[in-house]
């Protein structure tokens, strides 16, 4: 038995869930999101509880997908209901950071700045060298923090460049401390 998967997902007042028989709908004061099923992952609505079923669960494969849709399910309700967040910090001389429309332009030290268009869907504010990047789609918000992230990885020597929030870089000491 998947641990995860026969978990209910409790229903918030104000979402709407639709379910086929291939895809899944979720619609909330944020937005809407659907996500497709696979034909062994079974889903229902019972009692403002969403259960997630596998025909055979005893089979390893089909343990491993009833916990991932599950997952999947209750980060759409969440997503909908309350929606997700990333931050990132921006560490350097001269780094900076500015959200013009649905575009970030970063300088980091390059000989151009960067313009990073932002999908539908996403959208971030910048507040001194904090980035925060929200939207509904937990999946898509992580992607792009990370596409970001990946602009300008934090070095180990003096910290610069873009980390997230919680992230600890560590720090190594350089040639000077070795030749002591």
């Amino acid at each position: 038995m998947s641990r995860l998967g026969k978990l209910a997902i409790k229903i918030p007042s104000g979402t709407d869930i639709k379910i086929d028989s291939k895809s899944v709908k979720v619609k909330g004061p944020k937005g809407e999101l659907k996500t497709d099923l696979l034909e062994v992952v079974k889903v229902e609505v019972v009692n403002d509880e969403i259960i997630v079923k596998v025909s055979n669960p005893e089979d390893k494969k089909e343990k491993s997908l009833w916990g991932l849709y599950r997952a999947l399910i209750n980060n759409m309700v969440v997503g909908v209901n309350s929606g997700y967040e990333k931050k990132l910090e921006v560490k350097g001389v001269g780094y900076k950071i500015a959200v013009v429309g649905n575009q970030i332009n970063l300088n980091l030290g390059f000989s151009h700045p960067i313009e990073f268009p932002l999908p539908q869907g996403i959208s971030a504010t910048a507040e001194g060298n904090i980035l925060t990047i929200l939207g509904i789609d937990k999946q898509l918000v992580g992607e792009m923090a990370a596409q970001i992230r990946k602009l300008r990885k934090p070095e180990p020597y003096k910290g610069k460049g873009i980390r997230y929030i919680d992230e600890v870089i560590r720090r190594k000491a350089g040639k000077a401390a070795a030749s002591k």
